[in-house]
Parts: structure tokens; C-alpha cells; sequence
């Protein structure tokens, strides 16, 4: 169960998101002005996603996407109340617009399932979080939003993610198993080390490749990849 409402959610996203915008040291978010045409290109196809009907809050969160300049990361993540920050080394470093689907659709899982501000509750207690957002304890909400780019979901909640952004993807013309290519490419590289926690270790590649095509077979969606040309010209250019 979850201790925060629905309007907790809402308001923590909003205040951790503006945090993130005032700490460029650690979240160097690209330029909407001087990046507009891969701002436009990523939300296009986001909005896949949160108009797929399947979102349960798609009208009570924000469902902002926002792109941090660091190649060297491998990482992506959603604030409570559906703010979503993809890493430049994510996008790059995928191969198909699939693939990044299934990404997306995993941490907007974690909003929508609402994991992200249950996982904060427990790491930070309930109390130092209604303070934060009241305005009680200021420095938390920086505390949170300086961490939240490496915090770890339990097990079950990985699952759960993986398990809604087949569901998310289900309706549209990508795979719905997109996230499970992420984790076949890590594999065949042999880097899982060098991947965040919520990919690589909750649990094993393999077995998140096995579990997530078995939830596609369940739900009967299609598994061949839309894999627009376009994606390529996207990433290249991204600075």
C-alpha cells in the first residue's frame, strides 16, 4: 500500500522535477530551444505511451520527458507524478526506437504503479517526505532529487515495471516486448556491469528476458520490432 496520495504524488514530482532543473551539476538537461527537434522527436513517441489506455493517472500526472546530457550513462528514470528523464548514453547506446519504448514504458510503469514514491517512502520515511513537500524540511527535497537517479526498486516492482510496459506497448505498432532488447544487447556484450541497478540486477538479464517475453505471449501482442529508420537520424543528433 501506498502511505502518500495520489495528490502527494503529484506535488513531490513537481517540486523533485524543479529541483533536478536547478542542479545542472549533476542532471545537465539539453536545451529545449536549441534541442527542439529532439525534444519533439522523443515526445512523439512517448505520447504513444500515455495515449495508449492504459495509463491509469494518464490525466492526474504531468507525463514530462526531459533528455540529460551524459553519454557516459546508461540510465533512465520517473519521478512520482510521471516527470521522465532519459541519458543521451541510453538513447545512443540503444538500436531500435522499440528498444527505448520498452524503456519508457518501464519507468512510466514505475510512476503509474506508483513504485517510485513508495520506494522514496521507505528509504526516507513518511514523515521527511510530507515535510519536504509541505516545505518543512527544504533540503530534502534536494536530498531526493539528488538520489533519485540511482534509486533502487525491490525486485517486485522491477517485475511489475517490466510486466506494465508490455501492457503500455501492447496497443501501439512497437513490440511490446521493446525493454527485453536492451537487456539481450547487454547480454551479448557482456557490459552488465557497467548498467544501472533497475536493468541489470532486479533480477538477472536473462531471466527479465524470459519473463518479459512470457508476459507478451500472455497478453498475445505483437513481438516484431516497428524499428523506424528515423531513429537513427534522432540519435545523431543528439549533441
Amino acid at each position: 500500500m501506498n502511505i502518500l496520495s495520489v495528490a502527494d504524488d503529484k506535488k513531490l514530482g513537481e517540486q523533485v522535477s524543479q529541483e533536478i532543473a536547478n542542479n545542472p551539476a549533476t542532471y545537465p538537461l539539453l536545451d529545449e530551444t536549441t534541442n527542439a527537434s529532439s525534444y519533439t522527436y522523443l515526445r512523439g513517441i512517448a505520447d504513444k505511451i500515455i495515449n495508449s489506455g492504459k495509463l491509469v493517472y494518464k490525466d492526474e500526472f504531468a507525463w514530462q520527458i526531459k533528455i540529460i546530457k551524459d553519454d557516459n550513462t546508461l540510465n533512465a528514470f520517473c519521478t512520482p507524478g510521471g516527470y521522465i528523464y532519459v541519458y543521451t548514453g541510453l538513447i545512443k547506446y540503444l538500436e531500435t526506437e522499440d528498444q527505448l519504448m520498452g524503456v519508457l514504458g518501464h519507468e512510466m510503469g514505475h510512476a503509474d504503479l506508483r513504485h517510485t514514491s513508495r520506494q522514496i517512502t521507505k528509504q526516507y520515511g513518511y514523515e521527511f517526505v510530507i515535510q519536504a513537500i509541505t516545505g518543512q524540511k527544504p533540503a530534502g527535497l534536494s536530498q531526493i532529487a539528488l538520489q533519485l537517479g540511482t534509486l533502487a526498486n525491490s525486485r517486485d516492482f522491477e517485475r511489475e515495471a517490466d510486466d506494465k510496459s508490455v501492457e503500455l506497448l501492447a496497443p501501439t505498432q512497437y513490440a511490446c516486448n521493446g525493454a527485453a532488447g536492451f537487456f539481450e544487447k547487454m547480454i551479448a556484450q557482456g557490459n552488465t556491469g557497467d548498467t544501472p541497478q533497475w536493468l541489470s540486477t532486479h533480477p538477472n538479464p536473462d531471466n527479465r528476458v524470459a519473463a518479459i517475453n512470457a508476459k507478451a505471449d500472455k497478453v498475445g501482442c505483437n513481438k516484431s520490432p516497428y524499428a523506424p529508420t528515423t531513429y537513427a537520424g534522432f540519435k545523431q543528433g543528439l549533441p
